[in-house]
């Protein structure tokens, strides 16, 4: 829980700084960077992490790689992060800073579940529908749970929305015994 909190802190220092600068795009492209150089290579990872290894020689090696693909205001952030031994939470700042710039820009990720894949245009409805009902940009995640029969089944958040085939019977099929109990009573 702790170091969700302190990533969330840097992140919203970065954020911060991002909307006095205007540097959104930069800052997700700088941390999008990041987080692929540590997912494609353990060794570069455990480079950074590692406390046998010194903050100086880190942050010469992290000014080498990155300094022509990140913008400059960025490289000082991750320098700060290496001087105060935050590079392990660096997954967890993205994470957060790419929460703090979806609720700016109003988007919400909502994970859609369906019976088969959607083609283009039910897609499309989707995302429509969607941002009609949310008043939000859905980003949707779509996967395909062939347990469903049929319908959609929407989560975000804490919320669900369930209107699949299956949801539909079993309410159904309430109700018509509720109907029985009472005729009978």
């Amino acid at each position: 829980m702790r170091e969700t909190t302190v990533a969330r802190s840097y992140a919203e220092a970065l954020f911060e700084l991002g909307q006095r600068h205007n540097a959104h795009d930069d800052f997700a492209q700088g941390l999008n960077t990041v987080t692929a150089l540590l997912d494609s290579d353990p060794r570069i990872r455990a480079f950074l992490e590692t406390p046998k290894i010194g903050v100086a020689v880190k942050k010469r090696a992290l000014r080498d790689a990155l300094a022509a693909q990140v913008a400059p205001l960025f490289m000082n952030f991750m320098l700060v992060v290496l001087e105060k031994r935050r590079q392990r939470m660096l997954r967890g700042i993205a994470r957060a800073y790419r929460d703090l710039l979806d609720e700016k820009l109003g988007r919400l990720h909502v994970e859609v579940s369906l019976a088969h894949e959607p083609d283009e245009q039910a897609e499309q409805a989707i995302i429509s529908e969607l941002s009609r009902i949310t008043g939000r940009t859905v980003i949707p995640h779509i996967k395909v749970d062939p347990s469903l029969l049929g319908g959609i089944v929407v989560r975000y958040g804490d919320r669900v929305m369930d209107g699949s085939l299956r949801h539909r019977l079993v309410t159904l099929r309430h109700r018509l015994l509720e109907n029985a109990v009472l005729q009978r009573a």
